[in-house]
């Protein structure tokens, strides 16, 4: 074990988010040491570890940007590179890429109520390396970076050819001139099928049920007008609230009114498909619009694709694997070179770490998430998880901003640590993500609890979070300072 070093605060995860609190901290409280702990051996998070073909952002950059930093390149949604070297540009100009200690992977903190200090212990190439820290932000997502989620396919050993998982993509890997079957429905999966088209004889996407699919330009030609007249910065604010009302929109029309949306986009996609496409079958969910994310398609690709015939939609159930490819439950059988196992993600709260409070072990499901970011009983902890119906920094730059709030608040009034207090019993335990996607129902079991009122609540709302936790006191009776 190495000798201990102290920071004021600890941020783990240089990905998106934690590059953001490095820099929300290092702008309003200079004077604040700190260090990010990547257990990776590069930052960029989601963006650096994705490599396979097509991988882009299913939200618009306007938003999924940083708040203190124009997106300056023109198209809307995104591809991972681009948004790869965004979050590395942002790193390197700021300085923050000097802080990162990478191959550190937090197994442990645990809080000293004496001390008003967390102990973190991180493996780094076998070797337990230790840290101490005034505060602890987590920004390390919420799914396992190691591996994705991979069904137990009934006769897998026999398929005499490729099978890859996205969270794990071959570089080498040339599917020039192939069958591939993309099993999925997911944002993954309608990114990969136009993307593999290209260069595949053909790809089938393999579907247990629909997804809503959206096409979005991608290309925002207001973005692009305004940066011509009043310049990037200038123009980035209003294409970015542009963008934060009309997702707002779609999703409270969607809930409040989802048969007419269900209609909406019912219409679209017949009008992209070809005359007398069974559309029914293909892309009608049975859940209502934003049940589940919705996917969005820049320019239509994925339609496009179809049109052409580089691609199809089958909705049917793998019975088994062949030598060949797959047997349907239909008895349908699919050929295939290669099978991309698009089925989604593992999650892991918290990157996995273990959290103790004074010597006793913290149970995660038995905490409850105060305003979505910190955990009732664990004092100087502040976590990110991003809205399910909008971008994921939206709600990261409100964490960041929120946890700088705190510590000058702690600093003004000479308090050493803040915690969440549940001491209501009325407020009853939910689900921390209200959200019927199956790799969410697979683990959120294992993650804390939202309560069934504010501010016990996990918000889906960034315009009640703008004033919630940029604005409001924070001494609220429940966050209780000593």
């Amino acid at each position: 074990m190495t000798a201990t070093d102290h920071v004021d605060v600890l941020i783990v995860g240089a990905g998106l988010s934690g590059i953001g609190a490095a820099h929300h901290l290092r702008s309003h409280l200079p004077e604040y040491t700190f260090t990010l702990l990547e257990a990776r051996d590069a930052l960029g998070g989601t963006w650096d570890l994705f490599r396979y073909p097509g991988v882009r952002s299913d939200s618009d950059m306007q938003t999924l940007g940083y708040r203190f930093r124009p997106w300056r390149r023109s198209r809307a949604l995104a591809d991972g590179p681009s948004i790869l070297r965004y979050i590395r540009d942002t790193a390197a100009e700021a300085g923050i890429d000097r802080h990162v200690r990478y191959r550190h992977r937090v197994v442990h903190a645990s809080w000293s109520s004496d001390d008003s200090l967390w102990t973190v212990e991180a493996d780094h190439d076998g070797t337990t390396v230790r840290f101490t820290a005034r505060f602890l932000n987590v920004c390390s997502g919420y799914y396992r970076y190691d591996a994705g989620y991979f069904p137990e396919f009934p006769g897998l050993e026999r398929f005499r050819g490729t099978v890859v998982h996205p969270q794990e993509w071959p570089e080498d890997l040339d599917h020039s001139g192939q069958r591939i079957v993309v099993i999925g429905s997911g944002a993954t999966a309608v990114t990969l099928v136009p993307a593999l088209a290209d260069k595949a004889a053909h790809v089938t996407m393999l579907q247990r049920s629909p997804t809503y699919i959206l096409s979005l330009p991608s290309e925002d030609r207001l973005a692009g007008l305004l940066r011509r007249v009043v310049g990037p910065r200038a123009a980035y604010p209003v294409v970015r609230w542009k963008n934060i009302a009309v997702s707002t929109l779609l999703y409270q029309l969607s809930r409040r009114r989802p048969n007419l949306v269900r209609r909406l986009i019912r219409e679209a996609t017949i009008r992209q498909l070809p005359a007398g496409y069974d559309v029914d079958t293909h892309f009608r969910p049975d859940y209502d619009p934003w049940d589940q994310r919705l996917c969005f398609v820049p320019d239509g690709d994925l339609f496009t694709a179809v049109r052409r015939g580089a691609a199809s939609v089958v909705t049917d159930h793998v019975e088994e694997f062949t030598g060949s490819g797959l047997r349907l439950r239909s008895g349908a059988e699919l050929e295939a070179d290669t099978v991309v196992v698009a089925t989604g993600l593992r999650l892991l709260p918290l990157g996995g770490m273990r959290l103790t409070v004074d010597g006793r072990e913290v149970r995660l499901p038995e905490t409850m998430a105060y305003k979505g970011l910190m955990l009732s009983g664990v004092p100087n902890l502040a976590f990110t998880v991003g809205y399910t119906n909008a971008s994921w920094t939206l709600k990261a730059d409100l964490v960041s901003e929120y946890v700088v709030r705190l510590l000058r608040h702690l600093d003004r009034h000479g308090y050493r640590r803040c915690v969440p207090v549940d001491d209501d019993p009325s407020v009853t335990a939910r689900p921390l993500l209200d959200f019927d996607a199956g790799y969410v129902r697979r683990s959120i079991d294992e993650f804390p609890r939202a309560g069934s009122r504010q501010p016990w609540r996990l918000g889906m709302s960034y315009a009640h979070d703008l004033v919630t936790l940029r604005h409001r006191r924070l001494d609220d009776g429940i966050l209780q300072f000593t």
